[in-house]
């Protein structure tokens, strides 16, 4: 997973850059460690040492293993990991999909998780 947050791409500072997050998702055990079905509507962990709030809205752009096109989802911070978190954990923000993205999203990325020992492996949230 390689996380590129907008606003921490050199000259650009405007508060809706800050607002734009890119995650390229390469790999299936990347997915499992992102995707959290544990939210309401689903989400994913997006790394970023840029300090988010509970209850900001975001977009992301999330470009899914071989899929030609990126995925947009819109979304709010439910969860926050902070840069320096205790256990070595990965800095980010957990996104919670909007309702209207819920079904559509989730079946998207579920199809692709991984099942059986790989499934059971931690991810950066739980």
């Amino acid at each position: 997973m390689v996380p590129i947050a907008q606003s921490e791409r050199p000259g650009q500072q405007p508060e809706a850059r800050r607002r734009i997050l890119s995650l390229v998702i390469k790999d299936r055990r990347a997915l499992h460690a992102a995707y959290m079905p544990f939210i309401k509507n689903g989400g994913l962990f997006v790394p970023t040492s840029h300090p988010y709030q509970l209850g900001d809205e975001l977009f992301l752009l999330v470009q899914l293993l071989d899929e030609p096109d990126r995925i947009p989802v819109a979304g709010q911070v439910v969860w926050v990991t902070p840069v320096g978190a205790e256990g070595n954990r990965a800095a980010g923000v957990g996104i919670q999909f909007k309702e209207q993205e819920k079904n559509d999203i989730r079946h998207k990325f579920e199809q692709y998780l991984p099942s059986g020992a790989d499934a059971q492996r931690p991810t950066h949230t739980m």
